[in-house]
């Protein structure tokens, strides 16, 4: 597994992400509404429909997507965002590629760089560290799954593969199109899912095994997650088990 999806993990576990739930909301509403520019209709808006399901997979209710889909579409007032992929490295080589809806290209610029400065990284450019990833769905288990239940549900309903992980965990890779299909199918087998999203998932992985470089990459992590108009955060490194959970405390 990925350094940044045992840090998706790690934040499950410690609770971060019930804390962040308005925060996550709100992003996810501005994802769908500006998906819903294209068109309002899941159906024949796949971009759309991903965005929705995204939401309802992190329970945002329906009245909350119904209002950012009417926003996206004009039925409602919203703001003008612009997408915006900016690239950097973190200490230790780590490469970092942040994805950004904002309302205004400079602010979020200035804030962006300005993480990366005042916590150890530093910005790149354009192309300098996207090639060294590729859009997957990922579906990340709880403990004490058992395997055979889990191979036939998730292949069955389309996975590419499933890969046991430490701890009695599963990491199950997809198409990006059909990751919450398969989530379907593994919470109606009763498996439970941790995490699943689409996110650039990285070629190759650089190890880190130095408790300050951990320390900075996940402090830039934090700080960027944090930031209103970053939307996700994809990351290349290879941390121990071990070395995060410290790293994290």
């Amino acid at each position: 597994m990925s350094g940044h999806s045992k840090w998706a993990t790690i934040k499950h576990k410690k609770g971060a992400a019930d804390k962040a739930r308005g925060k996550l909301f709100a992003k996810l509403a501005r994802q769908i509404e500006v998906s819903a520019k294209s068109g309002g209709d899941v159906d024949t808006n796949p971009t759309l429909r991903t965005a929705v399901q995204k939401a309802k997979a992190a329970r945002m209710t329906n009245d909350a997507i119904d209002r950012a889909i009417k926003r996206g579409t004009g039925a409602d007032d919203g703001g003008t965002y612009e997408s915006i992929m900016y690239e950097g490295y973190a200490p230790g080589g780590v490469a970092l590629m942040i994805d950004v809806l904002t309302d205004n290209r400079n602010r979020t610029g200035a804030e962006v760089r300005n993480i990366f400065s005042k916590l150890g990284g530093s910005m790149a450019e354009p192309g300098a560290v996207s090639w060294q990833f590729q859009r997957r769905g990922v579906i990340l288990t709880g403990d004490g799954v058992d395997e055979d239940t889990i191979m036939m549900a998730a292949l069955d309903a389309g996975a590419d593969d499933v890969v046991q992980e430490a701890g009695g965990t599963f990491r199950v890779m997809t198409e990006p199109s059909v990751v919450y299909d398969v989530k379907a199918a593994l919470d109606e087998a009763g498996i439970e899912v941790i995490s699943a999203d689409s996110p650039m998932v990285a070629e190759n992985l650089v190890p880190v095994t130095e408790g300050g470089d951990a320390k900075a990459i996940l402090r830039i992590l934090e700080a960027l997650e944090d930031n209103d108009d970053v939307q996700d955060v994809f990351s290349n490194f290879d941390m121990s088990d071990e070395l995060m959970e410290v790293a994290a405390s």
